[in-house]
């Protein structure tokens, strides 16, 4: 049987001061932990947009009608609230695992040999868009779902996605200064290209509010716009991008760039071809929840692709630290006589 150390007074006083600083001081991650701790963050970055879909998708947006508590007089869930309170009190529960995941991710950063304070600033960066999107949770059911809250409730979400994939990537780079891999043209191509994602990604979120998915059984203001309208911008903005993927490809063909960047593109080509197909295939069909929630997963993905082209186009080399060359021996004087 393994016997525990006990704590000295001093011990217990450091660890309530600064627990990141005591765990950190005795334990060292392997650099594959760190890796797979900050990767948890962007696979619960995916998975609580999934599961707030189904919620919408479901009706249960106000399953749990009340905030930060299920209902008035319960923390959870009850019986006599059915399918929508599980639901719902399901993906609040979600929010607690994402926390955890990205707390690991801060505490493998912060414990890592040597320290990076830059991934340790990501991760805080995280803990408090996802603070602040819990917060913002709250404040949709709390209005009934508004569908601009809805809006912005996702968006963050996006925000979230993005910062945890930049700590991912961070993770497996140096923190030497970022070195370009292409030319400035290029590069402004492709922050064109991430706008105009940025752009559908948003618009997207206006066609939700439009359509007739509300989140609720019972009945939900929508956005007052044309749904057929915007939903045919969406669409167009979505060929802008597709056509930037493709120019973007081509230029990194011309200027000879390394295989990472056009990897990337071709993959991001590939991602939204199969959005685009789902999209099609949802509009044409009245919007199946199914669809929908695929289409939902897709924005995620087309993100990620987005995000890691972007992050391809540099490269951040180990900064070695040069050790001062010893000083040249100089030659004894000659002795006198």
């Amino acid at each position: 049987m393994v016997r525990v150390p006990k704590l000295t007074r001093a011990e217990v006083a450091q660890a309530l001061r600064n627990p990141l600083l005591y765990i950190a001081e005795r334990w060292t991650p392997e650099p594959r932990t760190v890796r797979r701790a900050t990767m948890s963050a962007v696979v619960m970055a995916v998975v609580i947009v999934v599961t707030g879909g189904a919620v919408r998708l479901t009706g249960s947006g106000l399953g749990c009608p009340t905030w930060p508590k299920c209902t008035d007089e319960s923390l959870t869930a009850t019986s006599a609230m059915g399918f929508h309170g599980a639901i719902e009190f399901g993906n609040r529960m979600l929010t607690y695992v994402l926390c955890a995941a990205v707390g690991w991710a801060i505490i493998a950063a912060r414990s890592a040999k040597p320290w990076r304070r830059s991934l340790t600033r990501l991760g805080w960066v995280q803990f408090w868009i996802v603070m602040g999107n819990a917060v913002l949770g709250g404040i949709v059911v709390l209005v009934g779902l508004n569908p601009y809250t809805v809006a912005a409730h996702f968006l963050l979400s996006t925000a979230l996605l993005a910062v945890a994939l930049v700590t991912w990537q961070r993770v497996r780079e140096g923190d030497g200064a970022p070195r370009p891999l292409v030319g400035k043209a290029v590069a402004q191509l492709c922050w064109l290209l991430a706008v105009a994602a940025g752009l559908l990604i948003a618009v997207g979120t206006v066609v939700t509010g439009a359509g007739r998915h509300a989140g609720d059984s019972s009945d939900v203001h929508r956005i007052p716009i044309d749904w057929k309208m915007i939903t045919q911008l969406h669409a167009d903005l979505a060929w802008v991008v597709v056509a930037l993927t493709v120019a973007l490809w081509f230029a990194l063909k011309a200027v000879d760039a390394p295989v990472g960047p056009l990897h990337r593109a071709r993959d991001l080509f590939l991602i939204l071809m199969a959005q685009g197909l789902v999209g099609y295939v949802q509009y044409f069909t009245d919007t199946p929840e199914i669809l929908v929630g695929i289409h939902m997963l897709g924005s995620c993905l087309v993100w990620i692709g987005v995000v890691r082209v972007l992050l391809s186009l540099r490269e951040r080399p180990v900064a070695v630290t040069r050790m001062p060359e010893p000083a040249a021996e100089q030659p004894e004087p000659a002795a006198a006589g």
